[in-house]
This record gives structure tokens, C-alpha cells and sequence, in this order.
């Protein structure tokens, strides 16, 4: 039974996948369409996390911890000050996800799915970022699909930003409070 729907600009919510997929791309996007704020989830690692990263080696749970806290309070704060907010986070893990809605049980997540190829490749050609290529395939290994009952939904990185946006929207409007 459909209930009360949520305005989009009032929703939190979180754009996840592997490195690549374009979370921090698409993330501010939607924000900007929705007139709230983005937080790129990257920009709050520790100093220690992304060294690791940066030398080759992938993160394990432990690493994430204090990440993943700080983001749940930066999503609980909007939740508690009925702020719309779009963050970008990898959230590979269910127990990473629990975690975030904590801070908020209607978090929205919005997963960028795509194959290795293009991921790699868009890893390839940029600049700046700590994660290498090095790091793609232990971030598909631990990557666990959202599952039917989370709140969310997949979609394929091959479409362009503003279709992507435009469908994340458009699929918003099919998810009702329970």
C-alpha cells in the first residue's frame, strides 16, 4: 500500500559504488538539482586511510570505522534538522549501510553499477585521487548489492550524468515511506 511520499529535496541521501562509477560526479549533481547540499564522503577520510589507499592496500572494516561514524553523524544532523542532503560513499558493505542509517532509517542509496572495463579506465584517467587502480578488484570483492529490503535502487553508469540524475528522480518518485 502506498503511503506518504518524500519531497526529493528533503530526502538523504547516499550515491555508492566501486571507485569510478562516479558517485562524487553524479552526487553533486543531484544536489544541485535539488537545490541541498552535497558532502563528497572522500574529503573525511583519515590521514592513515588514505595513505594506505594511496599505497596500494585496501582498507579492512577497522580502517573504515571512524569514517563511517563521522558520516552517520553528518547524515544524523540532517535527518534531525529535516535537511535534504546528498552524500557520495562507497557503502560496499551491507554492515557499512546499516551502519550510515543508522543516522537516518529512510537513507535513500542510489548504486552506480557498472563493469570493470569503463570503471578502470575512468580510474585510469584521472588526477589527484589517492585510490589507484591497484584497489578496483578488492573493492568488487567486497562489494555487496544493495538487497531487497534496503531502500535504494541500481543504476548502469553507461547512461549520461544527466540522464542518470533525470532517472534518479524519476525513480524517487516510486518509493513511498512504509
Amino acid at each position: 500500500m502506498k503511503e506518504k511520499q518524500v519531497d526529493p529535496a528533503s530526502q538523504r541521501w547516499i550515491v555508492m559504488g566501486v571507485s569510478g562509477c562516479g558517485k562524487s560526479e553524479i552526487g553533486r549533481r543531484l544536489a544541485l538539482r535539488l537545490g541541498i547540499d552535497f558532502v563528497e564522503g572522500d574529503d573525511h577520510h583519515s590521514l592513515g586511510a588514505i595513505a594506505k589507499m594511496r599505497n596500494g592496500m585496501p582498507l579492512a572494516d577497522e580502517d573504515r570505522k571512524e569514517w563511517l561514524l563521522h558520516l552517520r553523524s553528518r547524515i544524523a544532523h540532517a535527518c534531525d534538522n529535516a535537511e535534504g542532503l546528498v552524500m557520495s560513499c562507497s557503502a560496499l558493505k551491507r554492515s557499512y549501510r546499516d551502519l550510515l542509517r543508522e543516522g537516518d532509517p529512510a537513507l535513500l542509496f542510489v548504486h552506480l553499477n557498472g563493469d570493470k572495463a569503463p570503471l578502470a579506465s575512468r580510474i585510469g584517467a584521472r588526477a589527484g585521487h589517492f585510490m589507484p587502480l591497484s584497489l578496483l578488484d578488492s573493492q568488487f570483492s567486497d562489494l555487496q548489492p544493495l538487497a531487497e529490503n534496503e531502500r535504494g535502487f541500481r543504476l548502469d553508469i553507461q547512461q549520461h550524468p544527466v540522464e542518470l540524475v533525470n532517472e534518479i528522480i524519476r525513480r524517487h518518485t516510486e518509493i513511498f515511506i512504509v
